[in-house]
């Protein structure tokens, strides 16, 4: 046989155990596992410029120097994502009599109660609706709490300007068939049918006057998503695509080797006759 086919069909058996069970399916997941981790990482890459993003929008916010709400909303209007968590001010009037209660909401230790939503009357007859914080909830949930009055009077109030609640943003469900003054969701939209006045869009999340003993307790500020944990993951998916390739070539190698060694091993020794 000529030297060239003899080193072909070596190697051809070689490499005969690719076609066995165990290497076929390992060679077919590291095949699918490559561009499922290349995905992930892409993924990954993306929600780390979306909170990166979102990061930046909110800082801006809440770095922008104050301006009266009617300047950013108006009835009707839907506060967007770079009105959103802009300081406003407000000078006018609470009206603790149509105040509500938003249920299921918790504050920074986790407790379960409500946000106390009051209507705020200002000078030009037009409503803002003002979340003036959370309190406690009793154990039945079916009466209406008592809530600390607000400051009576003219008062001056600011705050952070918010969009009006939905489900698709928030994940809470708008259930119906509430307790009287309690609700699931803010919208101002049904806070001017329900008031039967022009209530500006979104609503405003009260920061100053800050509340004093027995007052809701203050919302804690917006904070920031963990953006550079998003990147980590990102890199580490790619280097697990990479090392896949890596890994599956040096099983390859071992086994390869294996195969050497145990072919090159001496056989078992032919026994001696017995003497006689």
């Amino acid at each position: 046989m000529h030297p060239a086919a003899r080193m072909y069909r070596r190697g051809v058996h070689r490499y005969r155990f690719l076609l066995s069970l165990q290497w076929v399916i390992l060679t077919i997941v590291a095949i699918a596992l490559i561009p499922t981790m290349i995905k992930l990482g892409f993924w990954q890459k993306h929600r780390y410029e979306e909170r990166t993003a979102r990061n930046d929008l909110v800082a801006s916010a809440l770095h922008a120097e104050p301006v009266p709400v009617e300047r950013l909303s108006s009835p009707g209007h839907a506060v967007t994502r770079t009105e959103r968590y802009r300081t406003v001010t407000a000078t006018g009037t609470f009206d603790t009599a149509k105040t509500e209660v938003v249920r299921r909401r918790t504050n920074e230790n986790g407790d379960v109660g409500y946000h106390v939503l009051t209507p705020f009357d200002l000078a030009d007859g037009k409503v803002l609706m003002v979340n003036r914080g959370w309190i406690a909830a009793d154990a039945s949930q079916t009466t209406f709490p008592k809530i600390p009055a607000p400051p009576a009077g003219r008062t001056t109030i600011s705050g952070r300007l918010m969009a009006d609640e939905t489900t698709a943003a928030s994940g809470i469900k708008n259930l119906k068939g509430l307790p009287d003054r309690q609700i699931m969701l803010i919208s101002s939209t049904e806070e001017a049918h329900r008031l039967g006045a022009p209530v500006l869009g979104g609503y405003m999340e009260q920061t100053a006057p800050t509340p004093k003993g027995g007052s809701p307790e203050q919302i804690s500020d917006p904070g920031t998503e963990d953006a550079p944990l998003n990147y980590a993951y990102m890199i580490q998916w790619w280097l697990f695509a990479a090392a896949v390739p890596v890994g599956w070539w040096f099983l390859l190698r071992r086994e390869i080797r294996d195969q050497e060694e145990a072919a090159a091993a001496p056989g078992p020794k032919e026994s001696e006759p017995a003497a006689v």
